[in-house]
C-alpha cells in the first residue's frame, strides 16, 4: 500500500482525484505516482476525503474500464487501490457499517463491478479484475448484481428496495428468469474459450459466485434452472481437461449442498443428465471419471428415481454390476470411495425388474453414502 502514502500535502483531495482522473482519461501510467505523493495514512480525515473525492469525481468506474489498457506496474497499483477503497470505512465505524466506497457501487454504480468482470476480456487484465471480484464477493449483494445483471439500454441492476432507482439504476427484479444476456452468463464463455490465465482466475471467481451465497444462488438456480444447466453442461463436455475436471467437482459441490435440494431434485431427475454422468465413467482420465462418479452416485442414491432414470439404470444394470466393481480399482486407500461404490452396486443389484412411479420426493442425502464429494 505504500503507493498510497506520502508526505507531500501540497494538493487537496478533491484536486488530486480530477488529476488522476484526468491521467486515466489520457491513459497517463503515472495516475498511481500522484496518489503516492499526497496520501498521508495518519491523517484519517484526508484518506475520508480522498475516498468520498474519488466517489464524486466517478474514479472508480474509470479505473476499472481502464485497467486493460494500463501498464503492468500500474495495474497492480490499481488492483491495491481497489483493494483498500473497497475495505475502507470512515473512522468510528461499527463493524456492520458497509465499506463506504463499496455501499455507494452497489447502491448507485453497479456498472463498476460488471466493467470488472469484463476484465476477463482480456489477458492483462483478467487476475487484476479477478482478485479485486474474489475480494467483494464476499458480500451477497455484489454476487446479486453479477448474477442478475440484465442489458436494459445501458441502465444496470440495483441489490436495494429501490430506494436508489432514481440515480439511474433499477432494482432487481428476482422472480422474472433471466435472458442469458447479462455479465453472468459471459464467466460461461470465458471460462471455455479464454486462454490459459483467463480461464483459470475466471473459474476461480466463477466458483465463489455458486459456493458462497447459498440462498441467493440456490433461487437463482431454480428460477433459471434449464438455461443455466443447458450453458453448464457444455463446460462439464468441453474438450479443455481443466476446464472439464473442475466443472464436475463444483457440479458435484453445488448438487451435494443441501441448500440446492430442490435444483439437485430437478437435476437428478432428467434422463439426460444421467447419460452425461454415465459417459464421465467411462473417461479414460481417471480424476474426471473419479468427479464423474461423485454426480453418478446422486441419481443412484435417490430413493425416488424417475421413471426415465430408473429405465436408464435398469436397461443398463448388467453392464454397470460388471463396470463397477473394477471401477478406479486403484484407489486402495480410499475407504470413503470403496464404501461408496459398494452402496451404489447394492442399489442398482435391487432395483425392481421394471421401472416404478416414484413416490414423494426425498432424497437419501441425510445417510454418509452419499454426502461426500470429490478430492
Amino acid at each position: 500500500m505504500s503507493f498510497l502514502f506520502g508526505r507531500n500535502k501540497q494538493k487537496s483531495s478533491a484536486e488530486l482525484s480530477k488529476l488522476v482522473k484526468e491521467s486515466i482519461l489520457r491513459l497517463d501510467s503515472t495516475a498511481s505516482q500522484k496518489v503516492r505523493q499526497i496520501i498521508d495514512p495518519f491523517n484519517p480525515e484526508q484518506v475520508y476525503q480522498l475516498i468520498v473525492s474519488l466517489i464524486q469525481e466517478d474514479l472508480l468506474l474509470l479505473l476499472a474500464v481502464a485497467i486493460p489498457k494500463l501498464p503492468f506496474e500500474t495495474r497492480k497499483d490499481v488492483q491495491v487501490i481497489f483493494s483498500y477503497v473497497f475495505r475502507y470505512k470512515p473512522p468510528n465505524s461499527t463493524m456492520a457499517t458497509e465499506p463506504l466506497a463499496l455501499n455507494h457501487v452497489i447502491n448507485s454504480r453497479p456498472e463498476v463491478i460488471t466493467a470488472l468482470c469484463r476484465g476477463y476480456e482480456h489477458r492483462e487484465s483478467a487476475m487484476s479484475c479477478g482478485t479485486v471480484l474474489r475480494e467483494i464477493l464476499k458480500h451477497d449483494a455484489v454476487a446479486a448484481i453479477i448474477l442478475y445483471d440484465e442489458p436494459k439500454g445501458g441502465s444496470l441492476t440495483n441489490v436495494t428496495n429501490g430506494a436508489n432507482a432514481s440515480k439511474g439504476t433499477t432494482p432487481i427484479q428476482y422472480d422474472i428468469p433471466q435472458t442469458g444476456q447479462g455479465i453472468f452468463w459471459r464467466f460461461f464463455d470465458w471460462v471455455e474459450a479464454g486462454g490459459f490465465e483467463i480461464s483459470t482466475d475466471a473459474f476461480s471467481t466463477f466458483r465463489d459466485i455458486l459456493t458462497k451465497h447459498k440462498q441467493l444462488v440456490s433461487s437463482y438456480l431454480s428460477k433459471n434452472f434449464a438455461l443455466f444447466f443447458g450453458r453448464y453442461n457444455s463446460l462439464v463436455l468441453s474438450n479443455n481437461y481443466v476446464t472439464k475436471r473442475q466443472s464436475i467437482k463444483l457440479l458435484g459441490e453445488i448438487l451435494l449442498d443441501r441448500a440446492n435440494y430442490q435444483v439437485m431434485t430437478t437435476y437428478v431427475d432428467s434422463a439426460d443428465h444421467l447419460k452425461i454422468c454415465m459417459n464421465l465413467l467411462r473417461d479414460e482420465r481417471k480424476m474426471v471419471a473419479y468427479e464423474g462418479f461423485h454426480v453418478f452416485k446422486v441419481f443412484v442414491a435417490n430413493p425416488n428415481k424417475s421413471m426415465a432414470v430408473q429405465q436408464i439404470l435398469i436397461k443398463n444394470r448388467n453392464k454397470l454390476l460388471k463396470f463397477l466393481p473394477d471401477f478406479l480399482a486403484d484407489r486402495t486407500d480410499d475407504e470413503q470411495f470403496s464404501d461408496e461404490k459398494a452402496f451404489l452396486i447394492r442399489q442398482i443389484e435391487t432395483m425392481p425388474s421394471s421401472p416404478t412411479p416414484p413416490s414423494v420426493p426425498q432424497l437419501a442425502g441425510a445417510g454418509s453414502t452419499v454426502a461426500g464429494g470429490g478430492g
